[in-house]
């Protein structure tokens, strides 16, 4: 990975993501009807220099704005948005370096990212009370520390060169131990069989005695002990994909309607997308595609204000965008990529033709976390001025 390319600015950011976009939806069906893992996709981004561009510009990074960010992962989920997950906790393990690495940690991480590095995520834990009840231990061993536990939906694990793991210290607060993939006692597996979003391999992580360093562990609980953007930024990426999912599926139906689908007959067109009624479902579903990429870039651009000036006023009135962005956009992947099949009949719910994907990706994503939760912090903020939480997902 020496020798992957050092991405500028945001606009040769944007311009990458595009092409590989491109490139990427191309086999994005098949590689979801095989389950075909995209590591070759996976070393192309690496060495494009896309998993870089939120290395500051002091380190040799591109150090984009978060609007830019948030477009390059919805462009990569238009496309396949299997792709578009893996990054999503890289991007969010990154900041975590940025806000709470040392001098000598950021150099260290930032010269591993701009070589083409991946980080992946070992968090979520099953069979715990909630989502945030973390069981796997980080215990003091000699002049570093040692891990065990297990962890599920460890999306991009199997991709990874680095997995970052959320462990709770002997002291019970919330630490991020950086751990290389191939350390002894570590074992990824490949056992992630959900029905949508198939190639992120969110498998399993175990760690059985496994050693860390002192100086590959982060104090992550400090993130949240005043005002923060770590779940903003997580959130917002989170959006983007759905965001992608759904103009993925209104290109797709679009697509469909022009060159294979019939007209009904009653339309009296001798073309489906002359039909009155279609051109009028097609209007409404480009509005719900734009609203959802507008509320994307909005959330964003709150974020990156709240960088400028952060304050507990700043960082919740971010994290409510995010909330908006992502509710919204939840809604509409679901309602595109439904709506996929209303607007292109029968034949487009052949399983050859895996259209089906695009809602099995969708409904598999938003699952990620309840929007009914988000819209209940957005309720609160607007009736009576409540600041959101700071536990990292909003």
């Amino acid at each position: 990975m020496s020798g992957a390319h050092v991405i500028a600015d945001g606009t040769e950011a944007l311009n990458v993501a595009r092409r590989l976009a491109a490139e990427f939806a191309k086999d994005a069906s098949a590689r979801d009807a095989e389950r075909r893992l995209p590591h070759a996709e996976l070393d192309r981004l690496s060495a494009a220099g896309l998993l870089a561009v939120t290395v500051p510009a002091a380190h040799g990074g591109a150090d984009v704005d978060t609007a830019t960010l948030a477009e390059v992962i919805r462009l990569l989920a238009t496309a396949d948005p299997n792709i578009a997950q893996i990054p999503q906790s890289h991007f969010v393990y990154v900041n975590v370096i940025r806000a709470r690495g040392t001098e000598e940690q950021r150099e260290f991480f930032y010269r591993e990212l701009l070589a083409g590095k991946r980080f992946g995520n070992a968090q979520s834990e099953a069979g715990t009370k909630h989502v945030q009840d973390y069981r796997t231990r980080l215990v003091v061993e000699g002049n570093g520390f040692r891990l065990e536990g297990t962890k599920h939906y460890s999306t991009g694990a199997l991709f990874a060169h680095w997995i970052p793991v959320l462990a709770r210290g002997d002291d019970e607060k919330l630490y991020v131990a950086y751990v290389p993939s191939d350390a002894p006692g570590l074992t990824v597996i490949d056992d992630w069989n959900g029905m949508g979003q198939r190639t992120t391999a969110s498998g399993t992580v175990r760690l059985d005695g496994v050693h860390v360093p002192a100086d590959r562990v982060l104090p992550h609980h400090l993130t949240f002990t005043g005002p923060q953007l770590h779940g903003a930024v997580a959130q917002l990426l989170h959006a983007a994909i759905d965001a992608g999912i759904a103009d993925g599926a209104l290109a797709e139906a679009v697509e469909f309607v022009r060159t294979k689908s019939r007209p009904y007959f009653e339309s009296g067109f001798d073309k489906a997308s002359d039909d009155p009624l279609l051109i009028q479902r097609f209007g409404e579903l480009a509005i719900e595609v734009r609203a959802a990429n507008a509320l994307l870039t909005e959330a964003a651009r709150a974020i990156d204000a709240a960088r400028a000036d952060l304050t507990d006023e700043s960082a919740g009135a971010a994290s409510i965008a995010v909330a908006a962005a992502k509710a919204y956009a939840d809604r509409a992947a679901l309602s595109v990529t439904n709506a996929l099949f209303e607007v292109s009949g029968t034949r487009s719910s052949l399983d050859p033709l895996n259209l089906h994907r695009h809602w099995r990706n969708a409904r598999t994503h938003t699952l990620h976390d309840p929007v009914r939760w988000k819209i209940q912090h957005l309720g609160r903020y607007v009736l009576n001025g409540t600041l959101p939480p700071r536990h990292g997902l909003l």
